[in-house]
């Protein structure tokens, strides 16, 4: 990152400044956070459009940077929030149509984008409680997966998304897309197979996998009377032995067609809406 960018943004607040030029350092620096290194040593990312954004101020998230386009400009949610940014220190740019299509990489680009700070929470500060539902997985790949994936474990009422090994970067332009702000909503945790089977052993909760060699329907596993993570495996190559064997409950989802398997969002989703069936129940309307 520049100076311009990394050292001196604290010393414009109160400023609205204009950006016109896809030269200038500040956009360069923006540009970047499509670079998993840059957004690694920044510890920031960016989200795209007014939802996202409203979302991330309202549940707390740190914006370092409010970017909008002219014709933006004046809408009073717009306002708004570019005020919450002055306030909280951030800074804001107003710019052309041409700018807003660089920084996001797309032909009609949102009005509105945002550069916040990363958030994960330690593994270590995941206690666990009855009714709770976390989600594991194991070397995630696809950045449309993982997006999906949060956004169906926030849907559900899960308690949060625990990333194992090489996973995707949750912080990437396309898996923040697919999330559709629900990345805001719940905690991430990143930690090393090592590090989640030594958490296992003392947080008391259930792990149901699922696994080609799953004995058990998905169906008929008790879900109710511990804490339970369902650990689900990488897309091409299923949980590692040293993660099945760990598992308490090895389960599939049983198919009749000629399909071998099925996409890891649908099947996380599959698995997640059955483990917290008898909770979603309580908020039906009656």
């Amino acid at each position: 990152m520049t100076d311009d960018y990394r050292d001196h943004g604290p010393r414009r607040v109160g400023q609205v400044k204009e950006v016109t030029s896809l030269a200038n350092p500040i956009v360069k620096d923006i540009k970047a956070l499509s670079q998993k290194k840059t957004r690694d040593e920044t510890r920031t990312f960016m989200a795209e459009g007014l939802k996202l954004v409203i979302d991330a101020l309202e549940l707390g998230w740190t914006i370092r940077t409010l970017i909008y386009s002219k014709a933006a400009k004046g809408k009073p949610l717009v306002e708004k929030i570019a005020a919450k940014t002055v306030a909280s220190g951030g800074l804001v740019l107003e710019v052309s149509e041409k700018v807003m299509a660089s920084i996001t990489r797309r032909e009609n680009p949102q009005m509105v984008a945002g550069v916040f700070d990363q958030r994960w929470m330690p593994l270590r500060d995941v206690k666990l409680s009855t009714g709770q539902t976390w989600i594991a997985l194991d070397r995630v790949r696809d950045p449309g997966n993982l997006g999906t994936i949060i956004r169906t474990a926030d849907a559900a009422g899960a308690s949060g998304v625990m990333l194992l090994g090489d996973c995707t970067d949750p912080f990437s332009m396309e898996t923040v897309r697919a999330t559709m702000g629900s990345m805001f909503a719940l905690p991430l945790v990143k930690a090393t197979v090592a590090e989640f089977l030594a958490w296992k052993a003392s947080s008391g909760a259930q792990v149901v996998a699922t696994h080609l060699a799953g004995a058990i329907d998905y169906r008929t596993v008790d879900y109710r009377r511990k804490p339970v993570v369902l650990m689900m495996g990488n897309e091409q190559s299923g949980l590692p032995e040293e993660l099945a064997r760990q598992a308490d409950v090895l389960a599939r989802i049983p198919q009749s067609g000629r399909a071998d398997s099925l996409n890891l969002a649908i099947a996380t989703g599959v698995m997640l809406f059955e483990a917290r069936r008898d909770l979603l129940k309580l908020d039906e309307p009656t």
